[in-house]
């Protein structure tokens, strides 16, 4: 009973970080989708997220408001990332594209120590964290917040591209952008919804995961790494499986911390990226994920 307890407890932890990991790859699947970018400064959307929401309830606004406007002003930010850097070198190589997100990454975190320093900093959680028993594990109560959320924006996303007519503008920009400008649809312009978006939902994952493990100016570094280990392993061009692949990662963590050791699991997530890239570049749920989202 007591290894089936493990077994359980290890399985929560593991949806927790994977839930972390979804919202992520979620802006990583968003800007490749319609920009053909992969977007190296999506972990540092989290960080601004959880740091600007910590700054706020300091500033004694209430949790909620502090989360709402801290999302808006993330997303103001990616805007701003969008035209400044991503629009002005659209005509770029694609080499030139990614190394440009990866320098502003680089420049966020320098931001981001300037304005809060070095030192971890802490959200309260969304509601009372009293935990609860289940089977002789515990889950807490932000935990499942997590885990909600990601689920959330996964059903949000995938009725946005398939059912709204922005949605389905975005997918044409993927699928032919020259009909798309043909039929009146600005591919720049979706580029910057893409990004706002992508940021919007980034900074959502930093406030869910700030009152679980605290927030720092590198904390988007790793989870930015992670989160795109999880969608290439998912399916880079698809929504639900890069999500399905972020609870992946999240559990095999999860599961090498508890019984192998935490040292190993970061070995174990990047061997197995190495091993998709080889044998199923495509990701191992593109097929059965449908069409992208």
């Amino acid at each position: 009973m007591e290894t089936f307890s493990q077994m359980l407890q290890l399985l929560f932890s593991g949806l927790t970080i994977g839930a972390i990991y979804a919202l992520i790859a979620v802006g990583f699947v968003v800007i490749y989708n319609v920009t053909g970018i992969l977007n190296f400064a999506q972990g540092e959307f989290a960080m601004f997220g959880a740091l600007i929401s910590i700054s706020l309830v300091k500033a004694n606004l209430p949790l909620w408001l502090a989360i709402i406007l801290s999302i808006i002003i993330v997303a103001a930010i990616g805007g701003i990332f969008e035209r400044t850097a991503i629009h002005t070198a659209r005509k770029s190589s694609m080499t030139t594209l990614i190394i440009i997100t990866i320098g502003v990454s680089i420049a966020f975190r320098g931001i981001a120590i300037l304005i809060w320093g070095t030192q971890a900093q802490t959200l309260p959680p969304f509601t009372d964290n009293t935990p609860i028993q289940f089977l002789d594990a515990v889950l807490l109560p932000q935990n499942l917040w997590a885990i909600g959320l990601s689920i959330v924006i996964l059903i949000v996303m995938m009725y946005f591209f398939n059912y709204t007519f922005t949605g389905k503008s975005l997918t044409a920009c993927v699928v032919n952008p020259f009909a798309a400008r043909l039929m009146g649809i600005n591919p720049n312009k979706m580029s910057l919804f893409a990004v706002v978006v992508s940021a919007a939902v980034g900074a959502l994952a930093g406030t869910v995961i700030a009152p679980i493990s605290g927030a720092s100016y590198d904390m988007g570094m790793m989870l930015g790494i992670k989160a795109f280990v999880a969608a290439v392993v998912g399916g880079l061009t698809n929504a639900p499986a890069a999500i399905a692949g972020a609870f992946l990662i999240g559990i095999i963590e999860a599961f090498t911390e508890g019984l192998w050791s935490s040292g190993l699991k970061d070995v174990v997530s990047f061997s197995l990226l190495l091993l998709i890239l080889f044998v199923k570049p495509e990701g191992l749920f593109a097929k059965a994920s449908g069409k992208r989202v």
